[in-house]
């Protein structure tokens, strides 16, 4: 099916959290998977059904080495565990010193997720030149960067985007479909729009997809932190419209139109 990747150009603007609050949205089947090289929270934020803690050795690192015995023998499925709220997850590594038990894993880890029978939306963290998780970020089918609407956070999400004009084929001809996401209190009417605004100024090529609301509260209800039912927050909300933008994009213009 279609692999997503969400990432940030820098700092912590709430990719996790946009990308675990958008797969409680999806409207199909699909899959959560954290490849964050810098160790990811999914495995500490989630639990199972039961209340447990999910296994920290069932998910990337269980892949990783399946995927070195020979990519016919990956099937995504036998890694995965499904949290308290049913979303199936793939966990990723807790520390960057366990990078090593990945190695030449990370170049066919999109292959997989595209095999996959259900969507799957994969937390790439921090994405910068040289890292670990570019060849899964690179190779998805459609990529989305989260970003806060000060100067700092659009200023890096630029330099991102030129960074990677030429490996995402932005705005060319069979171009990936890139679209930006903005974490910012639900009532900010301005910010998406203003975004827009400007990369389009620069001929970019991409799309402001909109908000995902930053809402601490309804983020502690997506980890299990709080009782209450994410659909009725702000967050929640935000992440519906966002699920059925997304969801069936096959081409950047699939984005711009707004599906």
């Amino acid at each position: 099916m279609t692999v997503y990747a969400f990432a940030s150009a820098k700092g912590s603007p709430g990719v996790s959290t946009a990308a675990a609050a958008i797969a409680q949205s999806w409207p199909v089947p699909v899959v959560l998977a954290d490849v964050d090289p810098a160790g990811g929270d999914l495995l500490w934020r989630s639990r199972t059904a039961t209340g447990g803690a999910l296994d920290p050795d069932r998910g990337l690192l269980s892949l990783g080495a399946a995927v070195r015995r020979g990519a016919a023998q990956a099937d995504l499925t036998e890694h995965l565990q499904q949290t308290a709220l049913g979303t199936d997850v793939l966990v990723g590594i807790t520390s960057p010193d366990q990078l090593p038990g990945l190695g030449a894993a990370w170049g066919q880890l999109s292959t997989v997720f595209g095999q996959h029978r259900s969507d799957v939306l994969v937390d790439c963290g921090r994405i910068v030149p040289g890292s670990a998780a570019m060849p899964v970020f690179a190779g998805a089918d459609v990529v989305v960067l989260v970003t806060r609407p000060d100067i700092s956070g659009t200023a890096h999400l630029r330099e991102r985007l030129r960074s990677l004009r030429t490996t995402l084929g932005i705005g060319g001809p069979g171009g990936k479909p890139v679209g930006i996401v903005v974490r910012t209190p639900y009532r900010d009417t301005r910010s998406a729009a203003d975004l827009q605004q400007l990369l389009d100024a620069e001929r970019m090529g991409v799309t402001v997809l909109g908000i995902v609301a930053d809402e601490p509260k309804a983020a502690q209800v997506l980890h299990g932190e709080r009782m209450g039912q994410l659909r009725r927050t702000l967050l929640g909300r935000s992440a519906a419209q966002l699920a059925q933008r997304l969801v069936g994009v096959q081409r950047p213009a699939d984005l711009a139109n707004g599906r």
